[in-house]
């Protein structure tokens, strides 16, 4: 059997041991934990009699995961865009098998890629009919119905916005971008469509922050800066309009306007850059008055800080700049962290030694 020979370097994925995790911005839940028992009691069944688990038969529910007929074993996300290998006909993501030279499941040589419609199209009923039904599990009692009781289904696999964020998840840690870009604008679509007559749903707002900032890291990985500026935007918006007690909302609202921020500053508009920096410097010091004792937004204050200094420093405000360095290292100097908080540590002094070259380079 030939190498897996792939044009970036690539492992095969038939032989990558990786465990796949995230956390999904929809739901909050780690899908990363994919083991059949995951949830409800040790054998993985609900305690209540009257709720009916559901399986999805190609394995693509919360409980469980395995790579099914209608996925890439590459991304290990549904097929986007499938292609059949010429001439050993295995089929993969378009994206993910065009990085190859040899097919990774058998090694024959690729001598050409060829659109497989009738599959994709399989896959895409599959996506427009799974989980769109949110199943309720009642509130205790039995509910009668023409003299039966009625039978409550726990979610028949996953709820459609948490699943179609996983999948888009898988994808692009598998470099499919495309993918996930396609997975996350179906997502944002139900959303919105959802928002039409819950306009005031706090969660559904928050959920589509979350997914269009998703969609701007995928505009960014594809060098559609333009793009992921709009969604970043969108995002911002979207956040900076909901109650700020919630931290994973305020870190997610003060990284949007960060990014947005990145892309000004590296297409050489320092002012707009400076704008977007200083408004996620003040989403970031509101959280430390209200949480002075959440040691990673003392950081990311810091950070915001060091950010506003260096554009200050390029626009030639040297002694602004200056004050901005200080006050960084000042707020990290003064944190205290324990041996269980490794990692945090760890950044702390990563970012304080920028700062210490940022002043000694003054």
């Amino acid at each position: 059997m030939k190498s897996n020979r792939t044009s970036s370097g690539g492992v095969c994925p038939a032989k990558s041991d990786k465990n796949i995790s995230g956390m999904c911005p929809v739901t909050g839940n780690n899908h990363g934990d994919e083991r059949p028992g995951s949830a409800g009691n040790a054998d993985g069944k609900s305690s209540d009699p009257r709720l009916v688990p559901a399986k999805c038969p190609f394995g693509y529910d919360s409980g469980t995961f395995k790579l099914g007929p209608l996925s890439c074993m590459i991304c290990q996300a549904l097929l986007h865009e499938c292609s059949r290998c010429i001439p050993c006909s295995h089929k993969f993501c378009k994206a993910c098998v065009s990085r190859f030279k040899d097919c990774p499941l058998c090694g024959a040589d690729i001598e050409g890629i060829e659109p497989d419609s009738e599959l994709q199209a399989l896959v895409d009923s599959f996506i427009d009919g799974h989980a769109r039904i949110k199943r309720s599990h009642g509130s205790g009692e039995t509910e009668v119905l023409g003299g039966k009781n009625k039978v409550i289904y726990e979610d028949v696999s996953m709820e459609r916005g948490a699943f179609l964020v996983q999948q888009a998840m898988r994808a692009f840690r598998g470099q499919n971008i495309g993918s996930a870009k396609s997975r996350l604008s179906m997502c944002a679509e139900d959303i919105r469509e959802e928002l039409k007559s819950s306009e005031d749903n706090l969660d559904l707002r928050s959920e589509l922050g979350a997914v269009l900032g998703m969609l701007g890291d995928c505009c960014r990985s594809l060098g559609d800066s333009p793009a992921a500026i709009t969604y970043y935007e969108e995002s911002a918006q979207f956040l900076s309009k909901l109650p700020t007690k919630d931290l994973e909302l305020v870190h997610t609202l003060a990284v949007s306007l960060n990014k947005i921020g990145d892309l000004r500053y590296y297409g050489g508009d320092l002012q707009s850059a400076r704008s977007y920096y200083a408004r996620s410097l003040d989403v970031r010091r509101n959280a430390v008055k209200e949480h002075p004792a959440v040691a990673s937004q003392v950081i990311d204050l810091a950070t915001s800080l060091a950010k506003v200094a260096d554009v200050d420093r390029n626009l030639g405000n040297e002694s602004t700049a200056v004050e901005g360095f200080k006050e960084a290292i000042e707020c990290l100097e003064k944190l205290k962290l324990g041996s269980e908080q490794a990692s945090l540590e760890e950044r702390r002094l990563s970012v304080l030694h920028f700062l210490h070259n940022q002043l000694a380079d003054k």
